[in-house]
């Protein structure tokens, strides 16, 4: 966390400087955290404990276990993460659209993510039919800043609904990422694609107006970024030359850490390593 743009020398904090934080995940309702009004709330009660820094884990689709160390792509923020209440309050979503039920001490993954799944269907469908037509040039904006890794991953979390399992194990023109395979799954899922960008979107604008919330009370947040993504992600499909692969495009080697108090024997986390 700096604040000197990076020059050699210079402290990042004035001399003296003392401050303190908490690390705890984004929380909410709706059986998972996500970026709504629990979230706002957490930050009104970090400043009146005169807090400064607030410490989150890391916000990428997770992968394999519902690790965010797993994660599906080193850009994207987690569509679970989205919250329905800010799409109701933003004309998206009507309060019927998001009742649902959840356990309060755990997270039930394999309730929670159809779930949210159908809110943001919903939001699409409502958004393409004419919902909130001042948003659409803002959409542009960020489909044209962030196309450098958006479009690969929208057809890849497409192609994953279609086929399911590991991207290894699809039809052999994704898997070579053969361009009349993309062209062609590009026009037949184009709406789908669609909708991933528009999450995209979506969280991209929640997780700013939550940090420009922040500011606004003196907290200051900091990321937790997953430096290594899973083997199957859309970076690896997208880029498989970045990463050191053998000819059938599996992990040479895999990150880990070596024996410590915590693990005798050490820990494989399959990662794949970097080119």
């Amino acid at each position: 966390m700096s604040t000197n743009g990076g020059r050699a020398g210079v402290l990042p904090f004035p001399s003296g400087y003392r401050a303190a934080g908490v690390l705890l995940h984004v929380i909410s309702p709706y059986g998972i955290g996500d970026l709504g009004s629990a979230a706002f709330s957490w930050i009104d009660r970090l400043h009146c404990a005169s807090q400064r820094w607030w410490q989150v884990l890391p916000l990428s689709p997770t992968g394999y276990g519902n690790s965010p160390y797993q994660s599906m792509s080193s850009f994207a923020a987690n569509p679970a993460l989205i919250s329905p209440d800010s799409l109701i309050s933003e004309g998206l979503l009507k309060n019927t659209d998001c009742q649902a039920e959840f356990p309060s001490d755990a997270v039930d993954y394999d309730t929670v993510i159809p779930f949210k799944a159908r809110p943001l269907e919903t939001a699409w469908a409502n958004f393409k039919a004419g919902a909130r037509k001042d948003l659409r040039p803002a959409y542009a904006e960020f489909r044209t800043q962030q196309e450098h890794w958006l479009d690969d991953y929208a057809l890849f979390e497409a192609l994953k609904t279609r086929y399911h399992g590991h991207y290894l194990d699809w039809p052999g023109g994704f898997v070579e990422r053969r361009s009349d395979s993309l062209n062609a799954a590009g026009r037949e899922l184009a709406d789908p694609i669609d909708q991933v960008r528009f999450t995209q979107f979506l969280l991209f604008r929640q997780t700013y107006q939550l940090k420009e919330y922040a500011h606004s009370k003196g907290i200051r947040l900091i990321g937790d970024l997953p430096f290594f993504v899973s083997p199957d992600s859309s970076d690896v499909w997208a880029d498989p030359e970045l990463f050191l692969l053998d000819e059938r495009r599996h992990p040479r080697f895999v990150a880990g850490v070596p024996p410590d108090y915590f693990t005798a024997e050490g820990q494989l986390w399959g990662n794949p390593v970097y080119n």
